[in-house]
């Protein structure tokens, strides 16, 4: 994968977490007075920290997932490893990834994956 572009896939990886902390905190007090409460720091980083169970309660599950989808394509890119379909091993097409930056096997092994799940 070049480098530029999973440059430009981490930043856009770490807008995504920001977007799902901002949704939280204009939506909910409690998890508002958990950010407010953490050492000043960037959201990215406060995205990455271990949360703590109420921070875990208060994030939907579907936030969750995703949240969690995130950090793993971030650590992919930190490894090396993004853009590679997690079944297959084949590139994952730019296309699908800038649509999905999550996204974990191409859309051939995606789709057999949901046909299986049905």
């Amino acid at each position: 994968m070049e480098k530029d572009f999973a440059e430009k896939m981490k930043k856009s990886l770490y807008e995504l977490k920001k977007e799902i902390i901002d949704t939280l905190i204009s939506n909910n007090e409690d998890f508002r007075a958990i950010v407010e409460g953490i050492d000043p720091k960037d959201f990215a980083d406060i995205a990455s920290d271990d949360m703590d169970r109420k921070m875990l309660e208060t994030i939907g599950s579907k936030d969750m997932k995703r949240m969690r989808l995130i950090d793993s394509a971030i650590t992919r890119i930190e490894q090396g490893k993004y853009g590679l379909c997690m079944k297959c091993g084949k590139k994952i097409p730019k296309a699908r990834l800038e649509a999905i930056p999550y996204a974990l096997m191409c859309i051939e092994c995606q789709s057999a994956d949901e046909r299986r799940n049905r």
